[in-house]
């Protein structure tokens, strides 16, 4: 069986794409593309007239806010591209010979590492949450019907026929589908069952990562030469005995490579597999005729970009190879002619053995003007991001702060401190300059996000006296690793092997934006064009419902414990007598250069703490909502 067949249903299923508009003079062709989603390569809408979704979604979101938004990114795309391919005239005029040999030497060198010993699978649970819910309701099964109310996260394949699909406004779906059913989240249900689906893939990868609530990686080579089985017939067993014990399927790609994987994975949906042959002649055969929008990594505003410069698939790249560094930048060319060769990380690896890059923090809220109100704002998230900073045992060299206008256009600014922060006075005090200079440069400035990020981050962590044994595992970054690591850290042009991360990590911002700007739109139609601004975790509280429990994170321990205030209390007082005990033990300690403090004339010791540490409990419960994060 070749890259071109496949297991269970016949391969090719690829969403249709519209054409994608030119730059110059096309109206809001190019704003109605745009308006499609993050979610057009979705399996399942084959047949789907995307023209018909495409004016609906259109004309149900004119004049809304998001409409507005949207059409003002769309102008500033278009421009852009105006200024792209302005600047690729004047390349056309110059000798660029050396760019073009630099490439030719760039790819001789990726071809020298090319892997292809690895057999690494992409597993992806179909319609993950609306399969989870049709366990429980089977007449669903049968019926257009999609979870999630004010913005769909996913439909059941009856409903992509009508051109549905995750990351749409809800009322817009309605409007595809007039007997659509929408179903509230229920995450308690979906992380239940994905931890049935992940305690199989132990078995066949025990360092499985995982990418999502309902996706993940394997590497079976191992799995393969120990059980003298080819891959397909891995991965048939292993899809049938998720079937058999979840009563979901799934859809498996299988490559040389994990980028291979993941396309491969969406090839052969709902229920089936794909696999790319580990040969050379195969796999670039199979990127030659491959939208670059295939690709993770390559969002809608990339993707038009690329286009109109006239590489619409993988095999265009070659040619373009030159032109593609001084167009888009050095990691864009080193990403897009990996792409070209098909080439991809063959690591697999569990998600918290990764490298924590950042920490930060952000809250949505009502359109903001006063700078006494934004200032508060700001002093209130420099102490959420200090908790998170301590809970997890960083300092940043590198201060980001985040903001999104009115208009929903975002901007950043970042500043190196002269020395790394992780204490709410410090980050306020860093970024409180940066906020005056915005409102400098953008007078009235209204706002209706803020947040701040740590990055280039230090790790905290003290070795010492473990005494209650609950030190949980040695952050990434730390002690020797954080050394051997600064100079890369330091120098901003320094590059990974793989670059695809970053390329990945901003799709994925796209298009978490797209859902939170969708969720907004959605608000407005229901409530009359009367915004409501909660922060993204409440829109999930919202969705779950009052069945969910609720837990209030220890400020001592950093666990979570049931939201009752009596076991609450408890609950600390005996973590403060072993915070206690810590802090004497440590003060005690020849590395510390201090001694315990003798407490005479003072309040007991374990009293001043526990005032201290309720303090923080009570700011943390009030101040804050934990965001769902399913790793």
């Amino acid at each position: 069986m070749r890259a071109d067949e496949a297991h269970h249903r016949p391969a090719g299923i690829v969403s249709p794409q519209l054409s994608l508009p030119q730059a110059n003079h096309d109206g809001h062709k190019s704003l109605r593309y745009q308006l499609l989603g993050p979610s057009l390569t979705k399996a399942g809408q084959d047949t789907v007239d995307q023209q018909k979704v495409s004016e609906i979604i259109y004309n149900a979101s004119k004049g809304s806010k998001f409409f507005n938004n949207e059409e003002y990114k769309d102008k500033n795309l278009t421009h852009k591209i105006e200024r792209i391919l302005a600047r690729k005239c004047q390349l056309e005029r110059i000798d660029l010979a050396s760019d073009l040999r630099r490439a030719n030497e760039y790819i001789a060198e990726l071809e020298i590492s090319r892997d292809l010993s690895q057999i690494i699978v992409h597993i992806d649970c179909d319609a993950f949450y609306a399969a989870v819910e049709e366990l429980d309701r089977p007449e669903l099964k049968d019926v257009p019907m999609a979870v999630g109310k004010g913005v769909l996260t996913t439909c059941n394949y009856h409903a992509r026929k009508f051109g549905c699909r995750s990351g749409m406004a809800g009322f817009v779906a309605t409007k595809l589908c007039p007997d659509l059913i929408c179903l509230p989240l229920n995450f308690e249900k979906y992380t239940a069952k994905a931890r049935e689906v992940r305690d199989i893939l132990a078995d066949y990868d025990p360092r499985f990562e995982s990418a999502s609530i309902d996706e993940a990686y394997l590497n079976i080579t191992q799995y393969c030469k120990d059980h003298d089985m080819e891959a397909e017939d891995v991965v048939i067993q292993l899809r049938d005995e998720v079937h058999q014990k979840t009563k979901i399927t799934i859809s498996a790609g299988i490559a040389a490579n994990a980028k291979l994987a993941k396309i491969a994975s969406n090839r052969n949906k709902p229920n089936g597999q794909f696999r790319v042959y580990s040969d050379r002649n195969t796999i670039m055969s199979f990127m030659r005729d491959l939208p670059t929008r295939k690709v993770n990594g390559v969002g809608r505003v990339f993707e038009r970009e690329l286009d109109a410069i006239g590489v619409k698939t993988c095999g265009d790249i070659y040619a373009l190879r030159a032109y593609l560094s001084k167009l888009f930048g050095e990691k864009a060319f080193r990403f897009l002619m990996q792409c070209y060769l098909g080439l991809g990380r063959t690591t697999v690896q569990p998600a918290e053995d990764y490298e924590r890059k950042s920490v930060g923090t952000e809250s949505t809220f009502r359109d903001m003007n006063g700078k006494a109100e934004l200032r508060e704002k700001l002093r209130w998230i420099a102490e959420d991001l200090e908790k998170d900073l301590t809970r997890t045992q960083f300092k940043g060299r590198t201060l980001v702060l985040k903001v999104k206008l009115h208009t929903y256009e975002v901007l950043t600014r970042q500043v190196i401190p002269p020395k790394a922060v992780h204490t709410a006075d410090d980050l306020y005090t860093f970024a409180l300059p940066m906020m005056a200079k915005l409102e400098r440069e953008i007078p009235r400035m209204t706002l209706r996000l803020m947040g701040l990020r740590c990055t280039h981050l230090i790790s905290t962590r003290k070795a010492g006296i473990d005494f209650f044994c609950l030190r949980q595992g040695k952050p990434k970054g730390s002690d020797k690793a954080t050394s051997q690591k600064s100079s890369s850290v330091e120098d901003d042009d320094a590059w990974e092997v793989w670059p695809e991360a970053e390329f990945e990590d901003a799709a994925r911002q796209e298009r978490q934006e797209d859902m939170n700007e969708l969720e907004r739109l959605s608000q407005e139609e229901l409530n009359g064009h009367h915004i409501h601004e909660p922060r993204s975790s409440e829109v999930i509280e919202t969705e779950l419902g009052n069945d969910s429990p609720e837990f209030w994170d220890c400020p001592v321990c950093k666990r979570p414990q049931k939201a009752n205030d009596k076991d609450f209390n408890e609950h600390i007082d005996q973590c403060l007598s072993r915070q206690t005990i810590r802090d004497v033990v440590k003060g005690a300690s020849p590395d510390s250069g201090e001694r315990p403090a003798t407490n005479q004339g003072k309040e007991p010791l374990r009293e001043s703490l526990t005032v201290k540490k309720r303090k923080s409990v009570f700011s943390t419960i009030t101040e804050r909502k934990k965001q769902s994060f399913f790793g």
